[in-house]
């Protein structure tokens, strides 16, 4: 044990406290000290000796406090250079606290729900119910091809009186367009179709009561009246479908416009022989009375209630789609501003629309004009054999005539001719697809330009001699390219016209459709009897410059979302 303690074991340098911390040296030398104080036998010198390794683990200690001191120095000087860094990045966030708090709420448009909700099985209710309501309003025209030669023979009218009944109808849609847009836009697109659909089918019913000619053609204005209503089922459509589904959707509508017209054909192949064509009216309107009751599935324009500032409602129309779609509506409130100058014709003139009204309404001219000019000229060659056929029976050869007491002689459909016309309205559905691929490659404008000119083609082909069935391919191809015109100008108006002026827009176009529709019996039924090519030729020439109108028009509307103001 003296050994352990001995001087050389104490020395500083070779020690091992040195290699200790200055806490744990402090605890060892306290040990050995009284280890040594226990020792009474080292006395005085080892105590000695211990204090001398004391104070310098002591020494020792300090000098390692001095090394640090600088580092020390050097970290709380760092702290307080960087102190004013803090204090500005504190004062920057407290400014910025009220800007990160305060969120600006989210908001969405019709557009953006309708987008948002997508296609769905609303859609297709939609499309049934009012694609039916093209069937009432085929019937009300279609009607007019089937029944002249009955009325004709019924009341001995000249060829103008007949012709005269074709007119008066589109003058009642000529007149009562302007108003039913008018009031579309002021009240609602729904009022206008229930109403018009009422109507229309109330007073057809009253023609199979006619006592006179007179009576006829007056209760025939107030059909044309109630159809023009009937017209705007179409911007209803438009207004609640995607825009990536318009182009697919609006021109299949067009099948229930075939269906239509076969109906009515049909009607007239069973009904007129056997029950005579005031029951083939009567019956015509049960398929208006049907919609009647359909109609109560369809909900107001959600664009419209919006523009009217009835913007509960048109959540509560775009929540009910959204349930029916299984879809979701998008997050926010819908926030539109109110449209104070709804129904206000100065918008369809203004520099904005001025030359895109203009156009479309030559286009609508033409597009009736050509369209009822290729239905009433079927049923006119066809009634008096005016076709130049090669092959024709003796049913055919059999010209029409009058005789010398200026009464008219009447040739009746005959069934062969029944089954051209349901032939040519295939044509309406036929080329469908060619319709949609012509609208989604070339838009609305080049379509209109293209089948406009083909049709002025097939219109003079017809001058051609052929066999009885090449003409009936030929009036299926003129029915077809008529038809497909007619579903891209509707299509084109109710996508280039803000929700403001829609319907007005729409029932400024669709009466001027009905002045064409008035001029194309006396063409078609009238001037045909005289001369095929000079009745023929109007319709070629209208084409052509149609075509050149379509090209000039300012907008294209492919692919555009519906504007809701100007």
């Amino acid at each position: 044990m003296p050994q352990l303690l001995s001087t050389h074991n104490l020395q500083p340098n070779l020690s091992p406290v040195a290699l200790l911390s200055p806490t744990h040296t402090g605890r060892y030398l306290s040990q050995q000290y009284q280890t040594a104080v226990s020792m009474g036998s080292v006395g005085r010198q080892r105590r000695s000796s211990m204090k001398t390794q004391l104070v310098s683990a002591i020494q020792l200690e300090e000098v390692e406090m001095e090394v640090n001191n600088p580092h020390q120095e050097v970290n709380s000087l760092y702290q307080e250079i960087n102190k004013p860094h803090q204090e500005v990045n504190s004062l920057y966030q407290e400014i910025n606290k009220p800007h990160q708090e305060v969120k600006e709420p989210q908001t969405y448009s019709v557009e953006e729900a309708v987008e948002t909700i997508g296609f769905g099985r609303f859609h297709i209710l939609l499309f049934i119910i009012m694609g039916s309501a093209s069937i009432a309003e085929a019937m009300e025209i279609m009607l007019l091809a089937v029944v002249s030669p009955e009325i004709r023979c019924e009341w001995h009218l000249d060829d103008w009186e007949v012709a005269l009944v074709s007119t008066m109808v589109f003058a009642g849609f000529m007149v009562c367009g302007v108003l039913s847009g008018y009031v579309a836009d002021r009240y609602g697109r729904w009022k206008v179709v229930f109403g018009g659909s009422l109507w229309a089918a109330y007073f057809s019913l009253l023609t199979s009561f006619s006592p006179s000619y007179g009576w006829f053609i007056f209760l025939r204005l107030m059909v044309g009246c109630g159809v023009a209503g009937c017209s705007q089922g179409f911007v209803l459509k438009t207004e609640f479908i995607p825009a990536s589904y318009r182009s697919y959707l609006l021109p299949l509508a067009s099948i229930f416009w075939m269906v239509g017209s076969m109906l009515i054909i049909l009607l007239g192949m069973t009904v007129v022989p056997t029950l005579g064509w005031r029951w083939m009216i009567r019956l015509s309107v049960i398929p208006s009375v049907i919609l009647l009751l359909l109609f109560q599935l369809i909900p107001e324009s959600a664009r419209y209630n919006v523009s009217a500032g009835n913007v509960q409602a048109a959540v509560e129309t775009l929540q009910r789609i959204a349930r029916m779609n299984r879809a979701s509506m998008p997050p926010g409130s819908l926030v539109e501003p109110v449209v104070k100058d709804r129904g206000s014709w100065r918008l369809l003139v203004s520099p904005a629309f001025r030359r895109t009204s203009l156009l479309l309404w030559y286009s609508w001219f033409v597009a009736s004009f050509s369209y009822y000019g290729s239905v009433l000229s079927s049923s006119e060659l066809l009634e008096k054999n005016l076709l130049c056929v090669t092959d024709a029976d003796a049913e055919h050869q059999q010209k029409h005539s009058h005789p010398e007491d200026g009464l008219c002689y009447c040739i009746p459909f005959g069934f062969s001719d029944y089954q051209t016309l349901l032939i040519s309205c295939l044509g309406e559905v036929a080329l469908i697809p060619l319709n949609i691929f012509l609208l989604n490659v070339f838009g609305r404008k080049l379509s209109m330009v293209l089948l406009e000119l083909m049709a002025a083609l097939f219109f003079m082909l017809v001058n051609i001699c052929s066999t009885m069935f090449g003409f009936t391919i030929l009036l299926f191809l003129i029915r077809s390219l008529v038809s497909m015109n007619f579903n891209v100008v509707y299509i084109y108006t109710a996508e280039v016209y803000p929700t403001a002026v829609r319907s007005l827009g729409m029932g400024f176009c669709t009466s001027f459709s009905r002045i064409g529709g008035m001029i194309a019996p006396f063409i078609a039924q009238v001037l045909m009897s005289h001369s095929v090519i000079l009745a023929l030729l109007p319709f070629t020439v209208a084409c052509v410059l149609c075509a050149v109108g379509a090209f000039l028009l300012p907008i294209e509307t492919k692919g555009r979302a519906l504007l809701q103001s100007s």
